[in-house]
């Protein structure tokens, strides 16, 4: 899987990058299937802003934002919101596309 990781308006250090990746690369296994999770860190009037982006198949992609007054917080509860959905999709039963048959044939 794919990481972006992207800051705007601000300096992000390594140690939080590698953080990043690491709580990312966690939440990431809940998910069916993921091609890639995009993370920004902003930064506006001394509020610091995370927002996360995990795409799954079919087009699906899972978003959470998450405001703070530093970047690990906000990283934090963010992480929380995504995996919070991540399971939510999980746990959710989904369709069969077949019909099923109980074993008797009719003949005609």
């Amino acid at each position: 899987m794919r990481i972006t990781i992207t800051a705007r308006h601000t300096e992000i250090d390594d140690d939080v990058r590698a953080h990043t990746k690491e709580l990312v690369e966690k939440v990431a296994k809940l998910a069916r299937r993921p091609h890639h999770a995009q993370v920004i860190f902003t930064e506006d009037h001394g509020e610091a802003a995370v927002e996360i982006a995990v795409h799954v198949p079919r087009g699906r992609i899972h978003v959470a934002k998450s405001h703070a007054t530093d970047h690990r917080s906000a990283l934090d509860a963010a992480i929380a919101r995504i995996k919070r959905q991540l399971l939510d999709e999980k746990q959710t039963p989904r369709a069969r596309r077949t019909t099923r048959r109980s074993g008797v044939r009719e003949t005609r």
